[in-house]
């Protein structure tokens, strides 16, 4: 049942990039993130609440009670507004470059972010499995195929989402760090605000949004804030419970999968032959990245 729920939201997260693609076409991105992001916080704050009642109906002054009541605790708020911030840069990064790129390029360079995060490992004196290493020769291959254009050069929207993928893994580092001691659901609805915050401090001078164009997208809107940043994290925190986190991971990375899929269904955004290939050796190495400690995890039990 866990492993189902991480499939639903690894489903939700894919189809988002549809959403995103969506919505370039009426407001800019910064008025997307600041909109979407406000309405994962809203979300988010019955589901803390709602999760207080049943400890208190259920187990009394428990350990899970305990938890909720540090909401605003150091971790909390400290992990909640340093990975907002990064949440910031990689988002709006991504909203960019989905104005130009297709959904399904964008959902597999986000999704490097599972190989960038243990190469980032190594400044944290983390060793390195070999398994990594050829993930990251497969997925160069696979990202030359897919990005690369005639005279070897990277489109703009390309290297924004690579970058979007570096930040995306500096805030899984982060996250890493601080939720081990902190309310997660009351840390993600900080980040929610702290990008939100930000991305519509941007808004202000760089866009001009009306509401007639921001109604013209509302459900992509709504798809977005509710559905991928509100109950797609909440799945999320359910199903990652006695899964393993390499497992986990390996699960929610279907997204990149999904976003092709949805791409093509939704907005019939075709990719080529070599684009195509170039998806399905970076799968592959996004699988590779995950296997070792995967098989490690199995034979531990």
């Amino acid at each position: 049942m866990n492993e189902f729920l991480l499939f639903v939201c690894a489903t939700v997260w894919g189809i988002s990039f549809v959403s995103q693609c969506a919505s370039m076409e009426y407001i800019g991105p910064f008025t997307f993130s600041a909109i979407r992001c406000a309405m994962g916080t809203l979300v988010l704050i019955p589901v803390i609440l709602i999760a207080k009642k049943i400890a208190i109906t259920h187990q009394g002054k428990s350990a899970t009670l305990a938890q909720f009541e540090r909401i605003f605790g150091r971790s909390t708020v400290i992990g909640g507004i340093l990975s907002g911030i990064l949440l910031f840069i990689a988002s709006n990064l991504q909203t960019i470059a989905l104005k130009t790129a297709s959904a399904g390029k964008g959902g597999f360079i986000t999704a490097m972010y599972i190989i960038l995060v243990p190469i980032l490992g190594i400044f944290l004196h983390k060793k390195i499995g070999f398994n990594v290493w050829i993930s990251v020769g497969l997925a160069t291959v696979g990202l030359y195929l897919l990005c690369i254009k005639d005279g070897f050069t990277l489109g703009s929207e390309d290297l924004l989402l690579l970058a979007c993928a570096l930040f995306f893994a500096i805030q899984i580092l982060v996250v890493d760090k601080y939720v081990p001691d902190a309310n997660g659901i009351a840390m993600a609805a900080i980040e929610f605000g702290v990008c939100s915050l930000m991305s519509a401090v941007v808004m202000l001078f760089c866009e001009t949004p009306t509401w007639e164009l921001i109604n013209e997208c509302m459900g992509a809107l709504l798809y977005a804030g509710v559905g991928s940043c509100g109950v797609a994290y909440t799945l999320q925190i359910l199903g990652q419970r006695d899964v393993e986190p390499t497992m986990a991971s390996l699960i929610m990375s279907l997204e990149s999968v999904v976003s092709v899929i949805s791409g093509a269904v939704i907005l019939h955004q075709i990719m080529t032959g070599r684009e195509l290939l170039g998806c399905a050796l970076m799968f592959v190495a996004i699988i590779l990245a995950q296997m070792t400690d995967v098989i490690a995890a199995r034979r531990k039990k």
